[in-house]
């Protein structure tokens, strides 16, 4: 008696529609300066106060917080101590380094793989559409003059 197959897969689909199928649809329909007339009406509400145009225009520019601020009682004390958590933060490699060489002697190997690689996708990937690859830059905010910067490659 031959044995029965038995399925992987239980249930059956109407579909296989999936969210990046929706995306693609949407860049699709959605050109760069649609993008940029949409983002500059949003500024002009944010501008005009318009709440969940800030709020959006936020979440985008500065993004969500991923901590917690620390508590006034942390700040007075880490005053007090003369502890400084961003200078700590940033000193516990090199900390780390010095402690376990053992553990980041291959530091310089990896950065060198990640430097190719970033090379090679600046190579391969198509720049984003910028009107004739330039992007004006204000000098101040008190000057009107307008410089345009060229776009790395």
């Amino acid at each position: 008696m031959a044995k029965q197959k038995r399925e992987l897969l239980k249930g059956v689909g109407t579909h296989r529609r999936t969210e990046s199928d929706y995306m693609g649809v949407m860049r699709d329909a959605v050109s760069l300066d649609d993008w940029r007339d949409l983002i500059t009406g949003t500024l002009q509400l944010a501008k005009s106060g318009d709440p969940s145009a800030r709020a959006w225009l936020a979440q985008y520019l500065v993004g969500k917080p991923e901590a917690k601020a620390p508590t006034p009682l942390t700040v007075v004390v880490n005053q007090w101590s003369g502890k400084d958590p961003v200078a700590d933060r940033l000193a516990k490699p090199l900390i780390d380094q010095e402690l376990y060489p053992s553990m980041h002697q291959n530091d310089a190997w990896q950065e060198g793989i990640r430097s190719a690689i970033a090379t090679e996708l600046n190579k391969k990937l198509p720049p984003p559409e910028i009107a004739e690859d330039q992007v004006a830059a204000r000098v101040s905010t008190e000057s009107t003059e307008v410089i345009p910067m060229q776009l790395a490659k």
